[in-house]
């Protein structure tokens, strides 16, 4: 996928809390040390604190809390680690390039003039993980319509049937809650027979607690098409159902510990605006052909996201460079959540930094989970929802499990994503440039001139390819498309060196020359088209399976799994 100079180890990562750019292999002993430091009270995460300045902090903070009446060891503990830590001061190696993935990474096509390129990346983790228990969601044409797809990744807990349960049922009970409201949204027999097949399961007195997200303040059209929250109802219901689903216990191994699971989705619909009321002209226009990059990147083209996360499984978008966070953090690291399950009788252990949900788990929210009916009273199946616009100035939308977020945040897979993503289109660049894009072979006509020149015979002889252009590929196109140069000077002198004045070919060969210039040019107009999908394709898997490379030497000790979509907007990310 990446062209043949892959200069992948060279990538660093920008550090949030310092500024500073990190190598993947360094950067968990980077935010180990940033911890270590913050513990020992130092404000400045980035000062350099020399040895006699740590041992006279270690000091102090021994005695206060040595004179305090609730004296803490385990608070002892940690100041000596920090200090321990610090002191001996040990840095990972520098020649150190990022380690191979199990999983090559998957490219899905999608017929959505919104999407660019998607592709999903996915790695077990064997250091630490014995099985992948990460699931995906990609639905196209979703609900009968167009330009609307269903996309979401399912991060599964202590055991994978929960996470496959959930990818193969979820699309279908959200589905049928839209399809409640909306009429455009279209279920087929074989969908409707599988619903169907659940009503024995969601019976009346179970419809009686859902009421509770079918209350709508208006159902009038018009309040319809100004707000969402019909949407979010769909999804917390959806959601709702699908937990009761798993409350049989479908296939699960343990009788006492059955498999949750954290869910991020996103559903993806176009909507039309005041520069795309000429849809059917456009139609016309491009034809069927929605992989078209014209039609891909018509002006005005805009839509919607729908995003509902559950636990810690989490969603970024980038828009105009910046990043914006989709989602919600479930977990005991949350203030709120903690508070909820504190005040509901539910108890947080502290054998953790922050702690587990009834010594077990540290999501406060998800899917599953019925084994232990304890935590599952902490445990709740309510998702977070929001509906954000996007248009032309949005770059790309990343949907990942929990084992990228546990060693980087928003702010720095954003700007690894932007680094990566610039850095293949340079090599991209690179490599076209280096590369002779279209050769011809003809035979030279045997005139008496010809014969005369000893140069002509044996170039004959040895069949000699004569470069007819050389058309690189540029990626300056404000439209995003590749544009095609007009041949070089190196390639005109060869012409001319080749086939001098002197030599007129016959009036035959001339045609034929015209002839193939001109399928020459037909086809190349075709390999464009073909080679800008082709590029965001093969920059898609690229950048999905960096940030995997990148979460596997940063420390990640889970699966990994990350959905990476490249929206219209993605050409215009600078360089």
């Amino acid at each position: 996928i990446a062209p043949e100079n892959d200069d992948s180890k060279h990538i660093s990562i920008f550090c949030s809390a310092c500024q500073q750019t990190i190598h993947p292999y360094h950067l968990l002993h980077h935010k180990k040390a940033h911890k270590a430091l913050t513990l020992l009270g130092f404000d400045s995460p980035q000062g350099q604190t020399d040895k006699e300045t740590l041992l006279a902090q270690r000091r102090k903070l021994i005695s206060e809390l040595t004179k305090t009446p609730k004296y803490s060891e385990a608070r002892r503990q940690k100041i000596d680690y920090s200090f321990e830590f610090l002191m001996d001061n040990h840095t990972p190696t520098l020649d150190c390039s990022l380690a191979n993935i199990n999983n090559p990474s998957t490219l899905k096509k999608v017929n959505n003039s919104l999407i660019k390129a998607l592709s999903i990346c996915q790695d077990k983790n064997s250091t630490w993980q014995r099985d992948l228990e990460d699931r995906f969601i990609v639905v196209d044409n979703y609900g009968n319509r167009s330009d609307t797809c269903f996309l979401g990744l399912v991060d599964g807990s202590h055991g994978v049937t929960a996470a496959e349960t959930v990818a193969s049922e979820l699309p279908l009970l959200f589905l049928d809650q839209l399809a409640q409201t909306d009429s455009s949204y279209k279920k087929s027999k074989d969908e409707q027979q599988i619903l169907d097949s659940f009503a024995t399961v969601i019976k009346a007195d179970y419809r009686e607690k859902e009421k509770i997200f079918s209350d709508k303040p208006g159902n009038d059209e018009t309040n319809r098409t100004n707000t969402y929250e019909w949407i979010h109802k769909a999804y917390a219901k959806s959601f709702w159902r699908m937990d009761r689903l798993l409350r049989l216990g479908r296939n699960e191994v343990s009788k006492v510990r059955w498999s949750g699971c954290s869910a991020v989705t996103c559903l993806v619909e176009r909507t039309p605006s005041k520069e795309t009321d000429g849809t059917e002209e456009k139609r016309k226009h491009f034809g069927n052909d929605t992989h078209s990059p014209l039609a891909r990147t018509a002006k005005g083209v805009a839509g919607l996201l729908h995003i509902a996360n559950i636990g810690n499984a989490h969603a970024v978008l980038c828009r105009n460079g910046k990043g914006l966070c989709l989602s919600k953090e479930h977990s005991t690291s949350n203030i709120s959540e903690r508070n909820r399950i504190l005040q509901n009788g539910g108890n947080i252990s502290t054998s953790e930094p922050d702690g587990l949900v009834e010594g077990y788990l540290r999501t406060t929210r998800g899917l599953g989970h019925h084994g232990d009916p304890v935590l599952k009273r902490s445990v709740i199946p309510v998702p977070h929802t929001i509906s954000v616009p996007i248009d032309d100035t949005c770059q790309f939308l990343i949907l990942a499990s929990n084992g990228l977020w546990e060693v980087l945040d928003y702010s720095e897979v954003l700007a690894l994503t932007l680094t990566t993503f610039t850095h293949y289109l340079r090599m991209y660049e690179c490599v076209q440039q280096n590369r002779t894009s279209y050769q011809c072979q003809y035979l030279m006509p045997l005139t008496e001139d010809n014969l005369n020149d000893s140069k002509a015979i044996n170039n004959l002889q040895d069949g000699t390819e004569i470069l007819y252009s050389n058309k690189d590929i540029s990626l300056n196109d404000s439209k995003g498309d590749l544009k095609q140069n007009k041949p070089s000077y190196a390639a005109q002198e060869l012409l001319k060196t080749i086939s001098p004045e002197s030599s007129k070919p016959p009036s035959q060969f001339e045609e034929d020359t015209k002839t193939y210039s001109s399928n020459c040019k037909s086809e190349a107009a075709g390999r464009d088209r073909v080679t800008s999908e082709t590029l965001y394709d093969n920059a898609a898997s690229y950048v999905s399976e960096q940030l995997v490379k990148t979460a596997l030497a940063a420390g990640s000790r889970d699966n990994i799994t990350i959905l990476i979509v490249l929206l219209n907007g993605c050409h215009q990310i600078p360089t």
